[in-house]
Formats: C-alpha cells, sequence, structure tokens
C-alpha cells in the first residue's frame, strides 16, 4: 500500500534520517522504505559499521529494492510482525525506526499493532520517526495517530513544516526516557 502522491524531498529525507546516530555501530529499522530516498538519506549519516534494515510489505517494491540499493538489507514483511521478522535476521534490539508508513490509512488497530511493535524493539531512549502530510492534520485519522504517538511515547516533538517537500510535510520524532 502506497501512501505518498511522490518520493519524500532531500529535505524531508534529511530530517527523517537526521535521528539515526552517526558516530556509532547503530542499529536502524527503516518501514515502508518505499523507493529508497529515505534509504539512501540514511546510507549518507550512517557511519559504514552500522546496520540498515528496511522493512517492505509489497514484493515488487523488495525487488526494487534490491536492485536499485544493492546495500540495503530489505526484509520482506508486515511492520505488524516486526519483532520476528527481525528476530530472524539476529535482531533483538533497535537504535532507531524511521517510518514512511501511511499511518492515516490504518486501522486503530493496525496502528497500535504496528506501534506495539516498535517499542518492543526500540532501546531505551531509542527515537522513532514518522512524517505527516501537513495537508492532513486535522483529519480524524492523523489525530488518532498523534493520540496513539503520545500514548506510547514519553516524548513527542513536532518538527516545523518542511514547505520544500511535495505535498509540505512535518516530522514526529518520539523517544521513550
Amino acid at each position: 500500500m502506497i501512501g505518498a502522491v511522490a518520493p519524500s524531498g532531500r529535505a524531508l529525507s534529511d530530517l527523517l534520517a537526521s535521528v539515526a546516530p552517526a558516530d556509532t555501530a547503530a542499529t536502524v529499522v527503516e518501514l515502508g522504505p518505499g523507493t529508497g530516498v529515505v534509504s539512501e538519506a540514511l546510507r549518507r549519516r550512517l557511519p559504514p559499521e552500522a546496520r540498515h534494515v528496511a522493512v517492505e510489505l509489497d514484493r515488487s517494491m523488495v525487488g526494487l529494492l534490491r536492485r536499485n540499493l544493492p546495500w540495503l538489507e530489505v526484509i520482506q514483511g508486515d511492520a505488524k510482525d516486526l519483532q520476528k521478522l527481525l528476530a530472524d535476521v539476529g535482531i533483538t534490539t533497535v537504535d532507531t525506526v524511521v517510518s514512511g508508513l501511511p499511518w492515516t490509512l490504518f486501522s486503530r488497530d493496525a496502528q497500535r499493532g504496528i506501534m506495539d511493535q516498535v517499542n518492543r524493539v526500540l532501546v531505551p531512549r531509542g527515537v522513532f520517526t514518522t512524517f505527516a502530510y501537513a495537508h492532513v492534520m486535522n483529519l480524524p485519522t492523523q489525530k488518532r495517530f498523534r493520540e496513539l504517538l503520545q500514548e506510547s511515547f514519553d516524548e513527542v516533538s513536532v518538527t516545523p513544516i518542511v514547505w520544500r517537500n511535495v505535498p509540505p510535510a512535518l516530522a514526529y520524532q518520539c523517544r521513550n526516557v
């Protein structure tokens, strides 16, 4: 399921990648990498010894990512099974989760299920980040998602709108203490 009208622009991609540790052998998981523009931003930020895993549901997108970004570790699967998918490749905890999932298209139960999986694998003080388009901020499904973030994390920061993105978007940066 693709929820974007266009791939994220460079400014939004760099903003999403900015929460990943740049100076340690971190493990970063990307949910819904799409065409890989955020993956490229993460690659520019992460040190060579970091592990970068992308979880993608769509088989054709998995093939595209594997062809175009051979350095990216791509797992085909559903984010609702994140803990098991990561365990299958030897990962029990992650430092950062970057999401490109279309949260407003998911049911309340689907949102909660995925967020529960994220919290199960994220290390203490690890960061979860995702984005939302500015024009949907007042939709009931987006408000529900913001409430879920507030329930799921101790700290939820909202970035300024990235006007250079099409469409304009903002990011949520979330942590548990």
